[in-house]
């Protein structure tokens, strides 16, 4: 055995494992760190695949943004897991059947691309260029309308997200585009022109006179 692929099946083997883990562990952030730990192992192997541009992505995309949220609302939400595992063990022999046809499914699927017999040898010039540069070329040649349909489709799920979120609160305060696009300068300022009032400068009050001393008012009878 080769070296990497002694180190495909260790990531393998910690990707499993942290998979697993995310289902069936009690606290809600231990799962989150479980699954960090799953994407940086699946981006492993992918680096051992040599897809260096979606092991990166995969680093900077989940791991560094989505998971990282994922944290940030489960520790702010502090939701009680024990409610949501109510039935977990009752369900776990159909769950586990299902996730076996799905795997199945995904086997007979991938297993076509690794028939590389009948395959035609790749042109020398091609791998001169990279995997990201041939990612792209791919991506929005021959596969511009399935990415250009999976964006509309991520936009429509953002703005469900939304609207599904959206709740009319009496104590909210929120503004109306509408109105606000059709706002106009006259109706947020008014300028009204004042006569300068030019303030008098008050005189300083006189300090009091000093009392007179007993002996001087005697003399002077």
């Amino acid at each position: 055995m080769t070296t990497t692929g002694a180190l495909f099946y260790i990531f393998a083997a910690v990707l499993l494992f942290a998979s697993f883990r995310v289902i069936t562990a009690r606290s809600t952030v231990h799962a989150a760190l479980y699954l960090v730990l799953a994407f940086a192992n699946a981006s492993a192997i992918w680096m051992l695949l040599q897809a260096e541009f979606l092991a990166i992505a995969l680093v900077l995309v989940y791991v560094g943004a989505v998971m990282v949220l994922f944290l940030f609302v489960v520790m702010m939400l502090d939701l009680n897991s024990d409610n949501f595992r109510d039935g977990f063990w009752k369900h776990m022999p159909l769950a586990g059947l299902i996730g076996a046809v799905i795997a199945l499914e995904m086997a007979l699927v991938l297993m076509g691309g690794f028939r590389l017999t009948d395959a035609p040898p790749p042109d020398p010039q091609l791998a001169k260029l990279g995997n990201t540069h041939l990612l792209g070329v791919e991506i929005y040649t021959k596969y511009l309308y399935p990415v250009q349909l999976a964006a509309v489709l991520l936009l429509v799920a953002i703005i469900a997200a939304i609207a599904l979120t959206l709740r009319q609160r009496k104590d909210s305060r929120s503004q109306d585009p509408s109105q606000q696009v059709l706002a106009k300068k006259a109706d947020r300022l008014r300028v009204v022109k004042m006569d300068p009032v030019l303030e008098q400068p008050s005189l300083p009050a006189k300090p009091p006179a000093p009392p007179a001393a007993p002996g001087a008012a005697g003399d002077k009878k």
